[in-house]
């Protein structure tokens, strides 16, 4: 996350908005915000009402994982279309910020 707090401003010139989504309570996401000192604006989806939408919340009932969040990438414009998605399955893989801008260029007009 840290990282993409310090491509912001690259961000911020392409014309998008960062936004992370965490499957934490909005006061476990808000400590840890705060302890990490993450600049970005976190959501929580505590209830599983949009991951489950964008595919990015394991769904197998026998995974050790059920219902937990997966590591997800998005990109979508003004009008709500998803331009870009990128789902993990591991949680341990990072998508760098720099793949992400690259993505966002590719899916300007």
């Amino acid at each position: 996350m840290a990282g993409f707090d310090a491509a912001l401003p690259q961000f911020e010139a392409a014309g998008a908005q960062v936004v992370g989504v965490s499957g934490d309570a909005w006061q476990a996401l808000a400590a840890w915000k705060t302890q990490n000192n993450i600049k970005h604006l976190q959501l929580s989806d505590f209830r599983r009402q949009m991951l489950p939408a964008y595919g990015a919340l394991v769904t197998d009932e026998q995974s050790p994982i059920f219902r937990y969040p997966k590591r997800a990438y998005f990109i979508i414009d003004r009008n709500g279309v998803v331009k870009f998605a990128k789902v993990l399955d591991n949680p341990l893989n990072l998508l760098e910020p720099q793949e992400v801008l690259a993505a966002l260029k590719a899916s300007a007009p």
